[in-house]
């Protein structure tokens, strides 16, 4: 079938305009239709996207199903997938019905709200697809407007200061790559992803206010970028909007800021600064790792003092994002591997840890951890799935949790043995956090009288996470479902960077004799 990119990509964004034009009212039924549709075209995107999946050779490195046609002032809509972005396409649309779901017992506003999470999967689709920079950069962008949104209507007390600092970090961050990609256009003369990817870039040092660029200008293109990129992950030091944004936003916001959002962070990195800037990303790639192994140890430890659930997973994601940066930069297949895996893993893992907290916040409407205790005692589903993606979070054999930190771990060691020790002391920090946060909450006597009529998981809840479970589970027993279907792409990407480093060096001794 034609244009399956395309239909997949845009079947949300077509459910949000009949939404907005033909739904009258804010009464029980129009709530219910606006939920209803919302969910038909969440679901109706995960059938077309299963076509693509299933149609995709994981042998060819290329780019497939690519779509191309003349847009405005001779730009291109193009969109494609390889081995890298189709994973992150279907993480998208395999989560979204879930998140739908998740979000029925919402009664305020509930069209405007459906239209903002369907607008927000066109966006994030758009992103994973896009194969041009003019559209990769409108997609990237557009979608910090739906979750600016979400944060600031539909959010909790302080939720007006949480989706500004959101907006005003991610946009700011993402100024400099608007920048670098005009000074990429005037070089090479063109706006095509797949072109700018074989494009040699000037790599001859030169210094600025008396600074030495090492790597000439693809260090300086890949700084803009690293700008946006490190934001959107968010690395540290660039990190702080994520708390605040992720305690004060919805728990369907939370589950797509965690899950998909962020990740467009570790997806740029792969799609513009290992292949287009391999030099530039050589000179960087030890800051990278340094940092990374910073952020995996230090936010365990901010992670230990929180007193806000929330903001306790949100700390754990920072950590887990250090470990797909450090992978990334590894420049070896294990480590890409490792960061890729993480990524997907990390998108199940962390949506159903907001979701547990989901759970206890719609009967209680407190995140603070000293509120609870003993849940066990009346709500034991609940226990045992908030233990199993606990002990996935941790990285529990058997979960796809230990297989991106284990990969990640072992090409880092390839490396650094000193970076890879910082990163694996962080294993231990996290079993610590997570351990200490599910003792307090689901542990001990119920002894608080506001927890003594708490009742267990809804039929509904339950079925929210069963795919979530499934899909945890899966990749841990068998990860070679990713492995399998990123392995030739990533092997290619590989190639790519060691030869234009090495022709890099080569040039530079010459140079120096």
């Amino acid at each position: 079938m034609d244009n399956l990119l395309s239909i997949t990509t845009f079947i949300p964004a077509l459910a949000a305009g009949i939404l907005a034009l033909f739904l009258r009212g804010d009464d029980e039924d129009a709530q219910r239709n606006a939920k209803w549709l919302a969910m038909a075209a969440t679901s109706m995107t995960l059938i077309v996207s299963l076509f693509i999946l299933f149609g995709f050779n994981a042998q060819d490195t290329s780019f497939q199903f690519v779509e191309e046609r003349t847009w405005i002032m001779g730009l291109n809509y193009k969109l494609g997938v390889d081995g890298i972005s189709i994973l992150f396409v279907m993480l998208t649309t395999f989560l979204m019905p879930i998140v739908i779901v998740s979000c029925w017992s919402v009664n305020i506003r509930v069209k405007e709200y459906m239209i903002a999470f369907l607008l927000l999967e066109t966006l994030m689709l758009g992103v994973f697809m896009a194969l041009d920079l003019v559209l990769f950069y409108l997609f990237f962008e557009a979608g910090l407007i739906p979750m600016f949104l979400i944060i600031g209507i539909w959010g909790g007390k302080n939720r007006i200061y949480a989706s500004f600092k959101f907006f005003l970090y991610t946009f700011l961050g993402s100024v400099l790559m608007l920048v670098a990609m005009i000074g990429m256009f005037s070089a090479a003369g063109t706006t095509d992803i797949p072109s700018l990817m074989g494009f040699q870039f000037g790599t001859d040092d030169f210094s600025i206010l008396g600074i030495q660029i090492v790597g000439g200008m693809q260090t300086l293109l890949w700084l803009a970028f690293f700008a946006s990129f490190a934001v959107k992950m968010p690395m540290w030091p660039f990190h702080t909007w994520l708390p605040d944004a992720h305690v004060q936003a919805p728990t369907a916001g939370s589950v797509v800021l965690a899950a998909i959002l962020l990740k467009m962070g570790g997806y740029g990195f792969l799609r513009f600064s290992l292949p287009m800037f391999p030099v530039g990303s050589d000179v960087m790639a030890p800051m990278v790792l340094w940092m990374s192994a910073i952020a995996i140890v230090y936010t365990s430890l901010v992670a230990l003092v929180q007193v806000d659930m929330k903001k306790l997973i949100a700390y754990s994601s920072v950590a887990h994002m250090g470990f797909v940066t450090m992978g990334i930069f590894t420049f070896n297949q294990q480590g890409l591997d490792g960061a890729i895996f993480q990524m997907i893993s990390h998108g199940f893992i962390s949506g159903a840890l907001f979701l547990c907290v989901g759970v206890i916040y719609d009967r209680m409407h407190t995140r603070e951890i000293d509120a609870y205790g003993g849940l066990v005692n009346r709500m034991p589903a609940y226990a045992m799935i908030f233990m199993f993606f606990t002990m996935a979070n941790v990285g529990l054999p058997g979960t796809s949790g230990f297989v991106g930190e284990f990969l990640t771990l072992v090409g880092v060691f390839q490396v650094n043995t000193w970076i890879a020790a910082v990163a694996t002391s962080g294993v231990i920090l996290s079993a610590a956090y997570a351990l200490w946060l599910y003792r307090r909450v689901v542990m001990g006597d119920l002894i608080k009288e506001s927890l003594k009529t708490i009742t267990d998981m809804t039929t509904r809840e339950r079925w929210v996470f069963t795919p979530l479970v499934i899909m945890t589970l899966l990749l841990g027993i068998y990860p070679a479902l990713v492995t399998d279907i990123i392995g030739p792409s990533v092997t290619a990407l590989v190639v790519h960077v060691e030869t234009a480093q090495a022709a890099y060096d080569v040039t530079t001794q010459m140079a120096q004799n």
